[in-house]
C-alpha cells in the first residue's frame, strides 16, 4: 500500500546550505532502497516536505525526522493512502523557496512566505504541486 504523507517544521538553527546538503545527501543515499520519494522545500526556518512510498516506509522515516535535532514542532499537515505517487521521478528534489516569486507563494497563503503552520495541508500540497510544474523543483532521480 502506498501513502502519502506532507509534514512541516521549524528548523532548529537557521538553515544553511550545509544542512540542506546533509539532509538530501542522507535522502539520496537511503530513500531509493526504501521506495521513497518525495519534495523537501525550505526556507530559513522552517522545512516543508512531502514523502510517498510504503506505509512502514513512510511512517519510519517520519518518526526518524521527529526525532533528528534538526527539527522542531514537526507536524502533519496531510496523510492518505494513494493509488500512484505524483513525486515518483523525485529520490528527493528540493526547493529553496527563497528563490520562488513571492506571488507564487502569495497565492496559496497570507503573506508571499513560506509558513505551512498558517494555511491548510492542501494549500501546501498545492504549492508544491506548483512548485513542481514551474520547473521550481531540483535534483530529479534516475
Amino acid at each position: 500500500m502506498l501513502v502519502r504523507l506532507l509534514y512541516a517544521s521549524r528548523a532548529a538553527a537557521p538553515v544553511k546550505n550545509n544542512v540542506v546538503d546533509s539532509i538530501l545527501s542522507q535522502s539520496l543515499k537511503h530513500n531509493p532502497k526504501l521506495g521513497i520519494t518525495g519534495i523537501l522545500c525550505y526556507s530559513e526556518d522552517l522545512f516543508l516536505q512531502v514523502l510517498e512510498g510504503g506505509r512502514d516506509e513512510v511512517c519510519e522515516l517520519y518518526n526518524t525526522i521527529v526525532r533528528d535535532d534538526r527539527h522542531t514542532n514537526v507536524r502533519i499537515l496531510s496523510y492518505q493512502e494513494i493509488s500512484e505517487r505524483h513525486f515518483g521521478g523525485w529520490t528527493m528534489g528540493h526547493v529553496d523557496v527563497s528563490t520562488v516569486n513571492p506571488s507564487l507563494l502569495l497565492k496559496y497563503a497570507k503573506q508571499a512566505t513560506l509558513n505551512p503552520f498558517n494555511c491548510s495541508g492542501q494549500a501546501s500540497m498545492a504549492l508544491i504541486e506548483e512548485l513542481m510544474a514551474t520547473a521550481s523543483v531540483v535534483g530529479r532521480s534516475g
